[in-house]
């Protein structure tokens, strides 16, 4: 189940490719795709490759799985992170819908972000990273919400996350299991023994309730 790559650079180069194949899919099929992508170290390289990449990127739709509320300046925003390395080059034509918005908490943001996900699903391609406590966009153990928050049935495809959870402990907006299953495809991005010791594990966190519902659509890269 588990894919293996024996450097970031092998891993970042498949992704890219599974990437842009889901991307080229729903721009041939419905004339528009939608990528969500991820924040951390672990789609870096990916982002780097696929800012080249020769795709129709004026139909092509970008957001994120999940958002510090911070400033879109700031070192930790996610959304800085894709502007700085994946909407650059032939990608820069590209919409970007973002999760932050420029109000007064997260709850608002996430309330005003969420009829704009809700347009952009099915999305044709989702990208993850994991954390080492098995969270997956900012759906974190520990979050007095965090059932809400993975409900496969709700209505709500985004959700404000308290302050002091993760890495920084800063308030966050997360798209919901709900949403995240909605991706025709999905790929999750895993690097060190410890991930893939979690991954195998098999239950019980919220990377474990996401393979149990779209096993099927789902493929995990890993590098040492």
């Amino acid at each position: 189940m588990i894919e293996t790559f024996a450097t970031p650079e092998d891993l970042a180069d498949a992704a890219t490719r599974v990437v842009s194949m889901a991307l080229r899919s729903g721009l041939a099929d419905r004339g528009h795709a939608t990528l969500i992508g991820t924040g951390g170290r672990s789609p870096e390289l990916t982002y780097d490759r696929l800012s080249g990449a020769e795709l129709d990127w004026g139909r092509v739709s970008v957001t994120l799985s999940d958002d510090r509320f911070v400033r879109d300046d700031d070192p930790a925003s996610n959304a800085r992170l894709v502007r700085e390395r994946l909407l650059v080059g032939e990608a820069a034509s590209a919409r970007f819908v973002p999760l932050c918005r420029p109000v007064s908490n997260p709850a608002l943001a996430a309330e005003l972000a969420d009829p704009e996900i809700h347009k952009l699903a099915p999305f044709d391609c989702l990208l993850l990273g994991m954390g080492e406590d098995g969270h997956i966009a900012s759906l974190i153990p520990g979050d007095p919400d965090l059932a809400l928050g993975m409900d496969p049935e709700s209505s709500i495809f985004v959700r404000p996350v308290p302050a002091g959870l993760g890495t920084p402990p800063v308030a966050r907006i997360t798209l919901t299991l709900a949403a995240l299953i909605q991706a025709r495809s999905i790929l999750v991005l895993i690097s060190g023994d410890l991930k893939r010791q979690i991954i195998e594990a098999g239950s019980g966190l919220p990377i474990h309730d996401l393979l149990a519902l779209a096993r099927d659509r789902t493929r995990l890269f890993w590098t040492p």
